[in-house]
């Protein structure tokens, strides 16, 4: 249960900072950032302001406390861990309602408040997760991946036999589709690359592993990409699938057996296998201890 709401009794005039600080001995740039991202309000759920002379009889803070299920990272150092994230884990909640365990769970019971995740992969897909342990490593590793400052390789299966290696350079956009997470190529979308290469055939299954690059870093690209062409990703539960039926699967409405009629596998089957970038001079890289089943 990450997202903890506390209610504490205010002191009617006195100044908001002074109060969760004198009374409630919060620290002060605790106190300032949680002011800043809105997570303390009052009675009616309004944001109480910085500088603010309260007027509430109460007020609401809502902070993260990190839970834990001995979720090891594969590689740490002083300044950063690499997280070898299975399926099925969301790297970070949906909301403050959302009380499921995640990554960040983990990041923040292992490394404290100043450990954040450096990049995001989908719950659904497994594979390698940077996290910075301080300020510092944050401050040097966010941008550049914002930068696209590192090679991350991809493995996945999917659907029919892909004979040749493509460039997949088709821009994605959100999709009108009533899933609103769901993306789809389109002209008007953003730029969107991908290269992807055929490792080998299944031809029992009549499916293909390969290798996806992203050279950009768009919202499901390589799922949408795959689709696109007609080499969905085996296992995936939004894309290649009947909407109806994605939907359903998406809310929980069929059992496991029925997801692994319409999508083949119990899971997405996509690993985000590789990732090598500079750190302080050093050169890094990493490889995915999972396998597919």
């Amino acid at each position: 249960m990450p997202y903890i709401k506390k209610e504490f009794t205010t002191i009617r005039n006195k100044k908001i900072e002074d109060f969760l600080n004198e009374d409630i001995n919060l620290d002060i740039n605790l106190t300032l950032e949680l002011l800043k991202k809105g997570k303390i309000t009052d009675e009616k759920n309004r944001r109480i302001q910085q500088n603010e002379k309260l007027k509430c009889k109460s007020i609401f803070i809502t902070t993260f406390e990190a839970s834990t299920k001995s979720l090891k990272p594969i590689f740490e150092n002083f300044f950063f861990a690499i997280f070898d994230k299975p399926s099925g884990l969301l790297v970070h909640p949906t909301s403050t309602n959302d009380y499921s365990y995640t990554l960040l769970d983990e990041i923040r019971y292992l490394y404290g408040e100043n450990a954040s995740l450096v990049h995001r992969i989908d719950k659904e897909t497994s594979g390698l997760v940077l996290v910075s342990k301080n300020k510092f490593s944050e401050a040097v590793l966010k941008p550049m991946f914002e930068t696209k400052q590192y090679t991350k390789k991809y493995l996945a299966i999917v659907n029919k036999e892909l004979k040749k290696d493509i460039k997949i350079d088709k821009p994605i956009s959100n999709s009108n589709s009533k899933i609103k997470l769901k993306m789809t190529t389109s002209k008007d979308g953003k730029e969107s690359i991908t290269f992807v290469k055929p490792i080998r055939y299944d031809k029992e299954k009549d499916q293909t592993l390969i290798q996806a690059i992203p050279l950009t870093g768009r919202q499901h690209q390589i799922r949408v990409h795959l689709d696109s062409i007609g080499h969905s990703i085996i296992g995936d539960p939004v894309y290649g699938i009947d909407e109806n039926i994605s939907n359903d699967i998406l809310n929980k409405n069929l059992s496991l057996e029925q997801r692994i009629k319409y999508t083949k596998n119990s899971r997405l089957l996509l690993q985000a296998n590789y990732l090598e970038f500079e750190f302080l001079d050093i050169k890094y890289k990493f490889s995915s201890n999972q396998i597919f089943d």
